[in-house]
């Protein structure tokens, strides 16, 4: 499908999800260890297919908690979420962003060379290998969020069997080309357009693929930068949610 702005409504999702929380939000699941890993697990335990949730770089935000219940809670097809703390207790800090300043430039900076995307997306599969360990009822495994995505299901050792990539940074049409699973890729208005344009035109190998932007959203809308009190993003987030789960279920075997 072709890079669409979200005002026309396009793809609507066939699945209901649970009413947005604005403030307050409570969360549905429990913290776990998972690898040496603090975990957030969510959804039912007789699902047979499991979502790996990529936080950004922010951490652990009510947005992202309770997008992973989203996934975890609508009424279309099951599946078990899990959000591990890659950065163990220190995430970015959401002051710096947006880098508009030489500090938090540098900031920012130094926070990437500690905890490169690289480094998550070479330690995914053996992650998948222990939570399949404790979890055998789980047959398949989806990933979601950010740049890791494409970086893992770009390799050879790819253990996802569908993959969504919500507002990621540094989009490289380059992994594009190795893809071969159902991929969806949501943008926001700040990703570059001529390169998620040339990313969905690389995606030939993909089982499926959608690419769409949300060309009103700042970057992060799906996660730690929603602004839940403007209803404007509150539906566009509800949206973003929906339409993965609406790609899952059609092309997710």
């Amino acid at each position: 499908m072709s890079t669409m702005p979200a005002s026309h409504g396009h793809n609507e999702a066939c699945c209901n999800i649970p009413p947005v929380v604005t403030t307050g939000y409570e969360p549905k699941g429990s913290y776990k260890e998972y690898d040496g890993l603090k975990t957030y697990a969510t959804g039912p335990a007789d699902a047979t297919k499991g979502i790996i949730v990529i936080y950004d770089i922010f951490g652990y935000f009510d947005q992202t908690v309770q997008g992973a219940d989203i996934l975890a809670t609508s009424d279309s097809q099951k599946y078990q979420v899990f959000i591990p703390d890659w950065f163990k207790g220190e995430p970015c800090p959401i002051e710096w962003y947006p880098p508009n300043t030489p500090e938090k430039q540098k900031d920012l900076g130094a926070f990437f060379g500690k905890n490169p995307p690289t480094g998550v997306a070479q330690a995914l599969p053996g992650f998948v290998d222990t939570l399949n360990a404790k979890h055998p009822e789980i047959k398949s495994w989806g990933i979601l969020r950010v740049k890791i995505v494409s970086l893992v299901t770009s390799s050879a050792s790819n253990p996802f069997s569908a993959a969504a990539e919500c507002h990621p940074a540094m989009v490289d049409p380059k992994e594009a080309e190795s893809i071969k699973v159902p991929l969806i890729l949501l943008a926001s208005g700040e990703e570059p357009a001529d390169k998620v344009q040339q990313f969905e035109a690389n995606l030939k190998g993909a089982a499926a693929k959608h690419v769409e932007t949300f060309q009103d959203q700042i970057h992060g809308w799906m996660a730690a930068r929603a602004d839940l009190s403007n209803d404007r993003v509150k539906e566009e987030y509800a949206r973003g949610y929906k339409t993965v789960l609406d790609f899952f279920g059609k092309n997710w075997s």
